[in-house]
């Protein structure tokens, strides 16, 4: 009876045991090195590609800071050219005010001297006119012409006498 115990080796063991050696050499010696040199260059493309994503979003972040930055300074930039823009305005009004200021005053002015001279006029034609009466209520009172170098000082008098009463209305 010479049956197998399955815990003692037989010959057939051996040569399995040789055979899965050999095999794992052979695997170990031709076929895991360009597996390995696969898998490390694997690692290294994704170490590469980590890196590079890395500093992608670095550069990313630096362009957004950047970019805000750029923003933030065309608003200052915005803000400063709508105050002088608004001072601009603000010292063009000031200045057509005082424009229209001055303007009024000159033809005020031109105004005040243009009434001075109509009433002078007046004044003259008044003494003229007055002369004339006069020397008319006279000749008719008296009876008889008066004479013209008389009547003529008479006229000068009362002339004086308006223009003094003119100027002294004038100033007054």
């Amino acid at each position: 009876m010479t049956a197998s115990l399955f815990l003692l080796p037989n010959a057939t063991f051996f040569v399995e045991l040789f055979v899965f050696l050999l095999v794992l050499w052979f695997l170990a010696r031709k076929a895991l090195p360009p597996i390995n040199k696969a898998l490390e260059a694997r690692q290294a493309l994704i170490a590469t590609s980590l890196e590079a994503a890395s500093s992608a979003m670095e550069e990313a972040a630096a362009a957004d800071d950047e970019r805000k930055n750029l923003l933030d300074a065309a608003r200052v930039q915005a803000r400063e050219i709508v105050a002088t823009a608004n001072r601009t305005s603000d010292q063009v009004v000031e200045d057509m005010h005082v424009k229209g200021q001055a303007e009024y005053d000159r033809i005020v002015a031109m105004s005040a001297n243009e009434v001075a001279v109509a009433r002078q006029r007046a004044v003259e034609e008044a003494a003229q006119r007055m002369g004339e009466i006069v020397l008319e209520v006279v000749e008719k009172i008296v009876g008889r012409e008066v004479d013209a170098t008389t009547h003529r000082d008479l006229i000068d008098a009362a002339v004086a006498t308006l223009r003094s009463e003119a100027n002294s209305g004038t100033t007054a």
